[in-house]
């Protein structure tokens, strides 16, 4: 079997998998690197989920890259405005010709040797094949493509209906006069039930409990006024300082002064359904703002449409699935034609790969992240994450930029191997990614650990990352670079 060697390869083709190609394109042009594609088709989440209305759930001057304006009228954008952004993107770069579509990777094994990865790839139709690389970039996203979570609804094969999960909408779906129902209360949720309401006959969305919504215009005014007057890509960094810190204050307002922003978020709620609807009952959550993400709608087509009477909001319990419908524990019945289960994502680590070093199996949830972009103990392997109080891809961006400066600095020293250790380090090991909905729970024990002090501390603040990673020196006391293990080069700390 013939063994092909790259020097950087690249997980995923999605938001940011084409970001970090771009990154290293720009920054590391003597390089060699693929991208390698489980699906048969680039843009990640927003190729997959084709449900109605599909739409970004942040703006997309901070979603977007910082490279590259976000040239669309529409700040929050649908998903194939954003699909065709990040095509363009790939275009731009000349992307493409690294993609390697239908190949799964399925393990991955350091050698200190020889100071590469060994990857087994499932390609789709062929035998499986091997190659080999100096570095690992995984931008697997956080969770499965292949499913979403489905809780157990007693019942629910009696339902002469249709049953539908938006991660695999049916792309024939007739809903036009029918009555649905969207099981949740998140950002799926929220974004199907107007879209659903356009047609269909009448759309309910049945919650367990409420959820704290915000209304935002989906034109960006401020962005819209620079760019009458300024270069594209200095109106765009300007609006997207200026979103960064709006959502900066928002979430430090929330932690500081949770009560005001409570207060301020139902009262806001209140203003665009009126003063008859029970917003106590259905948009009062019971947990504090920003202990899960706050859910954005676009010039408040959720709150309209509930004033229009398309659609409705109940918040009760599923006592179980009827021939016609949903039994609700309070003796309520809900009719409906389809039911659609918004019921959330399953996670899933580094797109579900196994990792090796030297021959010994690495579980992910024993180790410990390392600024929120590297594993403890586990060499030349990088991962991209996002924030859970803001956009993605500002953190994508910053991590891309800080794996090029690390290989630049390799290059540079003539080393071959960079792992962070954490040495005789005793501290607490956590994940508190600062959510605390029900995906996360229910899978978060499976995600590489945080520690209590920086570096091993996720910060969740983009100014602090901004300083660590972007101006921040890549050495420091836990960071070991080495040769390889064959030139009897001992690891040392620079």
């Amino acid at each position: 079997m013939s063994v092909e060697h790259i020097d950087v390869v690249i997980i995923g083709a999605g938001l940011s998998g084409i970001g970090a190609a771009c990154h290293l394109t720009r920054n590391t042009p003597t390089k060699s690197y693929a991208i390698l594609e489980g699906r048969g088709a680039m843009g990640g989440t927003w190729d997959l989920f084709r449900y109605p209305g599909i739409r970004s759930d942040s703006d997309m001057h901070t979603l977007g890259y910082s490279f590259k304006p976000w040239k669309h009228e529409k700040a929050i954008a649908d998903g194939p405005a954003i699909l065709n952004y990040i095509c363009e993107t790939a275009q731009q770069y000349d992307i493409e010709q690294h993609i390697r579509y239908n190949q799964r990777v399925e393990l991955i094994c350091w050698d200190s040797v020889s100071a590469t990865w060994n990857l087994r790839l499932k390609v789709s139709g062929q035998k499986d094949t091997i190659i080999t690389c100096n570095f690992i970039y995984s931008c697997t996203g956080y969770y499965r493509y292949d499913q979403g979570y489905m809780p157990e609804f007693p019942g629910s094969d009696s339902f002469n209906g249709q049953i539908v999960h938006p991660q695999q909408w049916p792309e024939a779906l007739d809903y036009a006069g029918k009555k649905v129902v969207v099981i949740g209360s998140g950002a799926t949720a929220i974004t199907l039930v107007p879209a659903m309401a356009k047609t269909a006959g009448h759309v309910t969305m049945l919650q367990r409990s409420p959820t704290y919504v915000v209304s935002r215009p989906s034109i960006d005014s401020f962005a819209t006024n620079l760019e009458r007057y300024l270069p594209d890509q200095v109106a765009y960094t300007l609006t997207r300082w200026k979103n960064i810190l709006s959502q900066m204050i928002l979430y430090r307002m929330s932690k500081r002064k949770p009560d005001y922003v409570r207060e301020k978020l139902i009262e806001w709620t209140q203003h665009w359904l009126g003063e008859d609807f029970d917003v106590d009952t259905h948009f009062s959550p019971n947990y504090k703002p920003w202990d899960q993400r706050l859910c954005l709608v676009p010039n408040g087509d959720l709150f309209r449409s509930l004033r229009k009477g398309t659609s409705s909001v109940v918040t009760d319990h599923i006592h179980n699935f009827t021939e016609t419908g949903i039994q609700l524990k309070s003796g309520e019945t809900l009719e409906a034609d389809v039911i659609v289960t918004a019921t959330g994502l399953e996670l899933l680590a580094m797109g579900g790969m196994e990792i090796e070093v030297d021959g010994k199996s690495v579980d992910i949830s024993d180790t410990v992240q390392y600024k929120g972009m590297m594993l403890s103990d586990v060499p030349n392997f990088f991962f991209a994450t996002g924030y859970t109080n803001a956009s993605w891809t500002l953190k994508c961006d910053l991590t891309s930029e800080y794996v090029c400066r690390l290989i630049n600095h390799m290059d540079k020293t003539k080393q071959q191997q960079c792992a962070p250790r954490t040495g005789k380090m005793s501290f607490n090991r956590v994940m508190s990614i600062g959510l605390e909905s029900g995906y996360v729970k229910r899978s978060i024990d499976k995600f590489p650990k945080e520690g209590a002090i920086a570096p091993w501390k996720l910060h969740q603040s983009y100014f602090l990352d901004l300083l660590q990673l972007r101006y921040g020196s890549v050495k420091d006391r836990y960071m070991a670079f080495s040769g390889t293990a064959k030139e009897n080069k001992s690891s040392k700390v620079v």
